[in-house]
């Protein structure tokens, strides 16, 4: 969506002052550890557009708080497995032997907006090193969300959702539906169904100090569920799960261990 058609689609700008209103009204509080998925043109149109609503974020969170994203470089991975967009097959060899290795201060987020990406250049910010599924996090807590992320299974229990749920944090999907919302992927992980599968994920990564292709084992995720998850989520849990608007967007904040402790069961009971 092009800013032109944000702004015809306001109602009136939102400020930092109006989306900790809306953002305090939601459920976010100081001291909290919150992961944040979002579409900003969803808020409609922002003064100062991804920086003040990382700011409100922070303001809220204090520095006794936490906050967390996503900062995905999906590009990082095997060309074969590419389809958004995919490319020739005699590139494929030139694309592994070439491909720029992993630097948590230069690789770009792809794909999952503009906030995350403007997250990721905060000082003050620190980012996992998986090539892949890094995350992001300012504040209180992150390095020990940071710290530590395991090559294999990315979202598992060596990755930055797990701490997340030992510290009993929170997810905020602003704007954004259950398909966005990385931490049913812990859930993935942790859940035992029918047709569970292995797979082998490719990425360019530097070991003592050269550039080397690495193969590492994670599990073949499924996504085309997860919005029905998220729906049996909300009617299920409605009295521990706040909905409001931040700005325009539709949004929903919640207790990840409500989620993923639910989420196993659903994926259990659903899938097979």
């Amino acid at each position: 969506m092009s800013e032109k058609d944000v702004i015809g689609k306001s109602e009136r700008p939102q400020t930092i002052e109006s989306l900790k209103t809306d953002l305090k009204r939601i459920g976010v509080r100081g001291g909290m550890t919150v992961i944040v998925h979002s579409s900003m043109s969803s808020m409609g149109w922002i003064c100062g557009g991804a920086v003040s609503f990382i700011l409100a974020l922070e303001s809220i969170l204090g520095n006794s708080g936490t906050l967390v994203m996503t900062a995905h470089s999906g590009d990082l991975s095997d060309p074969a497995r590419w389809v958004n967009p995919p490319v020739p097959e005699n590139w494929w060899k030139t694309i592994k032997e070439n491909m720029p290795p992993f630097d948590p201060d230069i690789t770009p987020t792809r794909g999952i907006g503009q906030i995350p990406e403007v997250f990721r250049k905060q000082r003050g910010v620190l980012r996992s090193d998986h090539p892949q599924m890094s995350f992001c996090a300012w504040g209180r807590n992150a390095e020990y969300i940071t710290g530590g992320h395991s090559l294999e299974y990315a979202h598992g229990e060596r990755s930055p959702l797990a701490r997340i749920y030992e510290l009993d944090g929170h997810v905020l999907l602003a704007g954004v539906r259950h398909e966005n919302n990385t931490s049913l992927h812990l859930a993935e992980i942790r859940a035992d169904y029918p047709g569970k599968e292995e797979e082998m994920q490719g990425m360019p990564c530097m070991d003592n100090g050269k550039r080397t292709w690495r193969e590492v084992r994670d599990i073949k995720s499924i996504t085309d569920d997860f919005n029905d998850l998220g729906d049996a989520f909300l009617k299920e849990k409605k009295d521990v799960i706040m909905v409001s608007d931040i700005g325009q967007a539709g949004s929903q904040f919640f207790r990840q261990r409500e989620l993923v402790d639910f989420a196993i069961g659903w994926i259990e009971d659903n899938r097979g």
